[in-house]
């Protein structure tokens, strides 16, 4: 039996892998964003990073460019993402409007939600999308399925 440890040490369970066509320059804008971190970068071919590892908090996210080879495909070759990655920051207004300010293309504006965080959403330069969120009130589960009957008109 091998002494390897099957879920290796400082990786959480779920880590997304995120293709990007122009890897470099969406960590850079990850790191200014969120505040991410890199861990371990990897490079690749023509310039292109072959895999990255960086930090938002205590998760990991994988990027790297496009292997169609290996049927790694970012949402601009697919044609969009169903995909939404949450994001907690300290300042959800200040994080959404650099992603705005850094070319990405609002989906909904930051505002207070029904659950106690204040968020909103974009949609990042290569095509993947993500809600910033900051939480801001501790609501009880009573008052939350009070306030979502009130919002959805079931009260």
């Amino acid at each position: 039996m091998s002494d390897v440890k099957p879920l290796p040490d400082g990786y959480p369970v779920v880590s997304p892998g995120l293709a990007i066509d122009g890897a470099a320059a969406a960590i850079d804008f990850y790191k200014r964003i969120f505040g991410a971190s890199e861990r371990m970068r990897m490079p690749g071919p023509d310039g292109k990073i072959a895999h990255c590892e960086l930090m938002f908090g205590n998760s990991v996210v994988m990027i790297g460019d496009p292997a169609p080879e290996m049927d790694f495909l970012d949402p601009k070759t697919v044609g969009g993402t169903p995909v939404n990655l949450h994001v907690y920051v300290e300042d959800s207004d200040a994080a959404h409007a650099a992603a705005l300010a850094g070319g990405a293309r609002e989906i909904t504006p930051v505002a207070n939600q029904f659950y106690g965080d204040r968020s909103g959403s974009f949609e990042d330069p290569w095509g993947h999308r993500w809600t910033v969120a900051t939480h801001v009130e501790d609501v009880s589960p009573e008052e939350m399925d009070k306030r979502m009957a009130e919002l959805f008109g079931n009260s």
